[in-house]
């Protein structure tokens, strides 16, 4: 058997467990969607948001992108930001970081592999923000775990910076903005930053 068709063995055995538990589940999936949560996570393999979380699907919007960046100008994430917080109106929008994060750490070490160093380059100005405090951490995978949260704080500053965020802020009150940090050595979330609208 090739390896990816395991995938498709393991979709058929889930959608019977799905109609052994509830015969209209695919009714109801099909139906529409207005999740109270958009997810921004990062790409990693490791970290999916429905599992860690034990949401199911339907709850969570979901954009993922290597390190969980909101960076301004990125028109992706901008335009799953404004669909989320305007059309779908989610109450909640989660920034999760993660320990152990490969584009954090390439960043941290200005490791140079290509066309992603660009990008990276985002991780390495919040590193360049904060180097005062990373410098008095002494531990190597202290620090590292340091600017995985550090990061994720900047980028859910990032995002109530935006306009779509702003807009909603002001006339609706919504969302409320978080920076999470997931701990694949103990499969618990640390909770870094919240942001609420103004007034609220």
């Amino acid at each position: 058997m090739r390896p990816f068709d395991r995938l498709l063995l393991m979709n058929k055995a889930w959608v019977q467990d799905r109609l052994e538990l509830n015969d209209g589940y695919f009714d109801t999936l099909s139906s529409g969607q207005k999740p109270d949560f958009l997810w921004i996570g990062c790409s990693d393999s490791r970290v999916t948001a429905e599992q860690i979380t034990g949401a199911d699907p339907g709850e969570m919007f979901v954009h993922r992108n290597i390190a969980n960046l909101v960076v301004p100008g990125d028109l992706n994430t901008l335009s799953v930001v404004q669909y989320a917080v305007e059309v779908l109106q989610v109450t909640d929008v989660i920034v999760c970081g993660h320990y152990e994060c490969g584009g954090v750490k390439t960043a941290m070490a200005g490791t140079k592999l290509g066309l992603i160093d660009g990008w990276l380059d985002n991780i390495a100005r919040v590193k360049t923000m904060y180097q005062a405090e990373l410098d008095q951490i002494a531990d190597d995978h202290e620090r590292f775990d340091r600017l995985v949260e550090l990061n994720t704080q900047e980028q859910v500053r990032n995002l109530a910076a935006t306009d779509s965020v702003r807009k909603m802020w002001a006339s609706h009150q919504i969302p409320n903005l978080h920076g999470w940090v997931f701990n694949l050595r103990t499969g618990l979330i640390k909770d870094v930053i919240n942001l609420s609208p103004p007034g609220v």
